[in-house]
């Protein structure tokens, strides 16, 4: 019994964090932004490679300020 409210609670810590942030993969390491709204969408994102440039697309992303994270990174997108 006290082992089923233990995993219970990981869970649903696990879940909580699923739905408030982003993980991000990029070419230095893990990176975590904490999400705009309560969703499972993009919590795991990979922008590594050319893959990144797509992201900037993703308005869930953007307002979570992934633009900000990139260019601390170093990578920028200009016109």
């Amino acid at each position: 019994m006290k082992i089923g409210i233990i995993i219970v609670i990981i869970l649903g810590l696990l879940t909580a964090g699923a739905l408030n942030y982003h993980i991000i993969l990029v070419d230095g390491g893990i990176k975590i932004l904490k999400k705009a709204d309560m969703t499972l969408e993009y919590t795991f994102v990979d922008a590594r490679g050319a893959k990144k440039f797509k992201l900037f697309l993703i308005p869930e992303l953007a307002e979570a300020g992934l633009k900000e994270l990139l260019r601390e990174e170093g990578i920028t997108v200009e016109r």
